[in-house]
């Protein structure tokens, strides 16, 4: 009886301290990472194109673009300026491990944060954010998380920048949000059972406040992640407004449930080599905490994310437009031989050929950042015995995303230190 009670004393001031650590550390954290006003900033004419910074990239011939009727040949040059807009929970891990290794190989100037891995979202974007920008300045890539925010994004980037982004089925995104920010989100905490997703998901508004810390990870976030109000209900005008808007600014959307065709298509819209689309799947989440959703559950958290539903069929039928302008045959071998030669090199790079639970990477350098209370994100061990040739590009391949904007000179103060309080809240 007094073992039993004093475990009960000792989980109780474990709760108190931990209580108290966090709520301090949430308010420290919330003050620090707020964007800093910057009144007054001045203007500066937008250049049309920074490509020519860079060593100049090779101009290379193409057979069978989508850009050209079948048959023909045309003429294209590698496009280098690049707003790759980074949505939640769509494999864009994955994506900006391509862009980073696509602007070291050209030697391109990015459009970094400071302090932190993104540019202090959820608050929009501000051109005041990007570490050391000068008005008339030329950077080519910005591809860490936003807020996007249209006019601001213009006035860092040259004219002739490429937007592209990607989308994820709504229902199978809000069960991956919900897993990864739940804890984040004070609105989940009074959920009771374990269940939880299933449980808000059948009477979402009685746990949802719009106007609650984070609440946003939990409706519409897609929406959202665009700048738009992702509390507005389907009929409203704004809804059709905000897609419209979206769809005059990407060039190209891509689809994380058909990841491979969407490389094709972006290899395709920047003039890349197949090459510069080798990837390993990053940040993935292991299979056995994944919630499966019933066609029940499913239907209500297409329902609960009506906006992101219609966004994501909106541009499941523009890109699909895509694929046939591509050719469907021209598709299938292009994928296959991407597919051929990622197998090739994770026979090269990975240790066992696979990825791994985050308590077997035996780097730390190797870890993924992972969600409060969990170690969910898988990674990958190096091989040992890679060859001098193929190393760099191997190790390039498998860098998490944090270690890799260290390695480009990123200052991530913020982040490291929300990386400790997280440290003590798991204790």
């Amino acid at each position: 009886m007094v073992g039993k009670q004093g475990r009960q004393w000792r989980s109780m001031c474990k709760g108190l301290v931990l209580g108290t650590l966090l709520t301090s550390c949430m308010v420290l954290l919330y003050f620090l990472s707020a964007p800093q006003s910057h009144f007054n900033l001045p203007e500066g004419p937008v250049p049309y194109s920074c490509s020519h910074r860079p060593a100049q990239a090779h101009t290379r011939l193409i057979k069978n673009s989508s850009h050209h009727a079948p048959g023909q040949t045309g003429i294209c040059t590698p496009k280098v300026d690049i707003m790759f807009m980074k949505t939640h929970k769509t494999a864009s891990s994955t994506l900006l491990n391509i862009l980073f290794r696509f602007g070291e190989k050209h030697r391109l100037k990015f459009a970094f944060p400071n302090s932190r891995n993104d540019f202090f979202y959820p608050y929009p974007f501000q051109r005041s954010q990007v570490k050391d920008y000068r008005p008339g300045m030329c950077f080519n890539i910005i591809c860490n998380h936003m807020r996007f925010n249209a006019p601001e994004v213009a006035k860092v980037l040259p004219t002739d920048t490429s937007y592209i982004t990607i989308l994820r089925d709504p229902a199978e995104l809000f069960e991956s949000s919900f897993h990864y920010f739940g804890r984040l989100v004070p609105v989940t905490w009074k959920i009771p059972g374990e269940d939880k997703v299933g449980e808000f998901l059948r009477d979402p508004r009685h746990y949802f406040d719009p106007n609650g810390f984070n609440s946003f990870y939990l409706k519409n976030l897609l929406f959202f992640d665009f700048g738009q109000d992702n509390t507005l209900e389907l009929g409203d005008p704004q809804v059709e407004e905000g897609i419209r808007a979206i769809a005059g600014r990407f060039q190209l959307v891509m689809l994380v449930e058909h990841f491979d065709e969407s490389l094709m298509l972006l290899k395709d819209a920047l003039c890349w080599e197949m090459d510069d689309l080798l990837f390993f799947k990053l940040n993935a989440r292991k299979g056995s905490t994944v919630s499966k959703l019933t066609p029940e559950l499913r239907a209500k958290a297409l329902e609960w994310n009506a906006v992101d539903w219609r966004l994501y069929q909106h541009f499941n039928v523009t890109f699909w437009r895509k694929v046939e302008a591509y050719g469907r045959q021209r598709m299938a071998d292009d994928v296959a031989e991407l597919q051929r030669r990622n197998a090739v090199m994770a026979d090269i790079c990975i240790e066992g050929g696979h990825a791994v639970d985050a308590g077997s990477i035996q780097e730390t350098a190797m870890q993924p950042w992972q969600p409060i209370g969990e170690k969910s994100i898988m990674g990958y061990n190096l091989k040992n015995n890679v060859d001098k040739a193929h190393r760099k590009l191997c190790l390039k391949m498998l860098t998490p995303e944090l270690q890799y904007l260290t390695e480009l000179g990123v200052n991530l103060w913020i982040t490291k230190l929300w990386g400790h309080v997280r440290d003590v809240i798991n204790w």
